[in-house]
């Protein structure tokens, strides 16, 4: 069994995408060719706002969001721990500090009720991140920031096609960022990623950092860095875009069954205690499941015996950024995000699972989490 199944997916697709593979092999404009013109057009109508800017990377996209900020030295910027280390590790690379809030018990993301204690006179934005697939409390999270005049940069790396009261992930706040690696709910052949706005302004500044700071040609008004999207990666995003809605739509339904099935068998939901928990979606908010996560009481038991079982598991994440040594002069406690990463485990998760593979492992892990 496949923790994730990108080869069903490509058998799907293979015609669209060798196809535009060949065009750009044909035209030979490898670097910013029409492919990104009309990815970035295609996803900005998508996600529904104005401008969307493509870049080599969701790491580089958070990158190239927080310079056009003005994000620097002696700054701080606020964010959850519990998360890839890009998050804060782009935040330090800007001479900035991590201001880490603790999460949600339930959704895992930042908890937007504790946020606003943490906003200091060197607080220049606020960095939720849409965790495992759902949106964070983003007009919570936005009231905060009007309210001391701060920008928010949403990390939607896992949650690009979730949606928050109807609105698209990347549409919510004065930043979207996201990540097209392979891995994610919409991914490419390799690195890629997409800064998302409404302010021209900062489209305009995002677009100039992400090619070296260039506005015209061998003109270099500020220090950029190389975060190009290549076209190839725009090639094959375009293919693979025409499948996301129903891949949205089936990733939703299985972790919903995934769900049902596990707590008809005694599992409670995230947040109620027990030795297995489900992962939680907050009411007006939908899934795209980029990770299916549970909670159990002893995990390494558990893995070894999904492993004796033919079943791959996968922890994100075993270790919160405030207790990584490359930010240990990071700010917050975070006793919530340092328990769950005790116990958090994520099992196979992609749009073309069976039910039978549901049931399958279901039963596999209601009998793993007893002991």
């Amino acid at each position: 069994m496949k923790f994730i199944d990108l080869q069903t997916q490509y058998r799907r697709i293979e015609d669209d995408v060798d196809r535009r593979i060949k065009a750009v092999l044909a035209h030979g404009q490898y670097i910013l060719g029409p492919e990104v013109t009309e990815l970035e057009n295609a996803l900005a109508d998508y996600v529904g706002v104005e401008h969307c800017v493509g870049v080599s990377s969701g790491t580089d996209a958070l990158l190239v969001a927080m310079m056009a900020l003005g994000i620097g030295a002696g700054d701080e910027v606020i964010t959850t721990p519990f998360t890839f280390i890009a998050t804060g590790e782009m935040i330090a690379l800007l001479g900035a500090t991590p201001v880490f809030v603790d999460i949600e018990p339930d959704t895992y993301n930042i908890d937007a009720s504790r946020i606003e204690a943490a906003i200091t006179p060197r607080t220049r934005a606020i960095m939720p991140v849409s965790l495992y697939g759902q949106c964070a409390d983003m007009d919570a999270i936005n009231a905060i920031a009007d309210k001391h005049g701060l920008p928010v940069i949403e990390d939607g790396a896992q949650s690009f096609g979730a949606t928050y009261k109807g609105r698209r992930s990347c549409g919510l706040s004065t930043i979207g960022c996201t990540s097209f690696f392979p891995s994610k709910p919409l991914g490419g052949y390799g690195d890629a990623g997409a800064c998302f706005t409404n302010d021209a302004a900062l489209a305009k500044l995002m677009r100039e950092i992400s090619v070296h700071g260039q506005d015209r040609r061998y003109h270099h008004p500020r220090i950029g860095i190389n975060g190009r999207l290549d076209t190839l990666q725009a090639a094959v995003l375009l293919a693979k875009l025409d499948l996301f809605p129903e891949e949205v739509e089936s990733r939703a339904r299985i972790g919903q069954r995934y769900i049902e099935l596990l707590e008809a068998r005694g599992a409670k939901p995230a947040g109620q205690g027990g030795d297995l928990n489900t992962p939680a979606v907050a009411e007006g908010n939908t899934s795209v499941f980029a990770q299916f996560t549970l909670q159990v009481s002893d995990r390494e038991s558990f893995i070894e015996k999904m492993q004796a079982a033919g079943i791959p598991t996968a922890v994100h994440y075993p270790v919160p950024l405030n207790r990584q040594p490359a930010l240990a002069n990071a700010i917050g406690e975070t006793p919530v995000s340092e328990a769950a990463a005790k116990r958090v485990v994520s099992l196979p998760m992609h749009p073309y699972l069976r039910d039978e593979d549901l049931t399958a492992i279901t039963e596999t892990v209601s009998q793993a989490a007893v002991g």
